[in-house]
């Protein structure tokens, strides 16, 4: 198995190389579907002197990660719970029966789940050192946040991830599909809205690790903004009942009450959802420093079947 290094003491269980023939296979007739939304027209740079400073290291240590709505459409959630109520992580069984979810997508969630249930688990971008799309790399405990006056990076703990979000341009006609999709971003007063698409559908592509998975017209609207604690509190106790606290990266100070930094995200995709469906991160002043966590890849699976562990065809130069 492909495991990253400190990942969470989580995945000691991953799939069999031929469960997870089944999953992809399922997986892979989203990749025969429509194109992407048309791209949003380039948008005027916003006063320089109005942007909000959103800049710095944010954390969010919570398994899965997702907060859900206090109504409306949601992500789905897990079945499976320990006696506290939150999310049970050691066992992923995501609620198939969520009415988002179309019935090919909630029969691949279903698989998932009952993957879990037998306790064999299953492959994720995580465990399987692929790069993760959006929303999947939601989930990360750690994010820094850099803003320039005609980008903005991210930067994720997990594997080094980095996100690259143009800003007051529109997306390309021809787009070319990449892990994280092709990103731009706008301010709209003190909200940086970030417009993604062209996510690249891989192997073990997925927007949760619920295993529900995606399409090539996935879509993802994200909202970052300032909001007094106060503000933020029901969305906090939200997170606080739904998903589980993890440890080992992304501390923050629990008697913090400024300003936090909540990111809103919306998600479409006409091949897998019913409907457009939203939830929160709400982010805390990180107090941890940031730490590289390599991806550790293992050839061989449990049994010593070999794994799909991502490779050059051609050397890069």
């Amino acid at each position: 198995m492909n495991m990253r290094l400190g990942d969470f003491r989580l995945c000691a269980m991953w799939a069999a190389a031929t469960l997870c023939v089944t999953v992809a296979a399922g997986t892979s007739a989203f990749g025969q579907t429509a194109p992407p939304p048309g791209p949003p027209a380039a948008r005027t740079a916003q006063d320089a002197a109005s942007i909000p400073n959103l800049s710095g290291r944010w954390a969010h240590p919570y398994l899965p990660g997702f907060e859900p709505p206090r109504s409306g459409p949601g992500p789905v959630r897990n079945k499976s719970r320990l006696r506290s109520g939150v999310s049970n992580f050691q066992q992923l069984v995501g609620d198939y029966t969520n009415p988002i979810l179309k019935p090919q997508a909630a029969e691949i969630v279903k698989k998932h789940g009952e993957m879990s249930l037998a306790g064999e688990g299953y492959p994720t971008p995580s465990n399987q050192c692929w790069p993760p799309g959006v929303p999947y790399i939601f989930w990360d405990f750690w994010m820094e946040m850099i803003q320039t006056p005609n980008k903005v990076v991210m930067i994720y703990r997990h594997g080094n991830e980095v996100r690259w979000v143009r800003l007051n341009e529109s997306h390309p006609a021809q787009l070319l599909p990449s892990w994280h999709g092709d990103s731009v971003g706008h301010y709209e007063g003190d909200t940086l809205v970030i417009d993604t698409v062209g996510i690249k559908v891989g192997p073990f592509s997925m927007v949760d690790m619920y295993g529900t998975p995606q399409s090539p017209a996935l879509h993802v609207i994200e909202r970052y903004r300032l909001i007094d604690y106060d503000q933020a509190k029901d969305a906090i106790e939200r997170n606080e009942k739904e998903n589980f606290r993890a440890s080992g990266g992304g501390e923050f100070d629990p008697n913090y009450r400024g300003k936090v930094l909540q990111l809103h995200f919306t998600v479409e995709d006409e091949n897998v959802f019913t409907t457009p469906w939203s939830a929160t991160i709400t982010y805390r002043p990180a107090v941890s420093p940031r730490t590289d966590l390599i991806c550790a890849e293992n050839p061989l699976e449990p049994g010593g079947k070999l794994a799909t562990v991502p490779h050059a065809d051609k050397p890069d130069f």
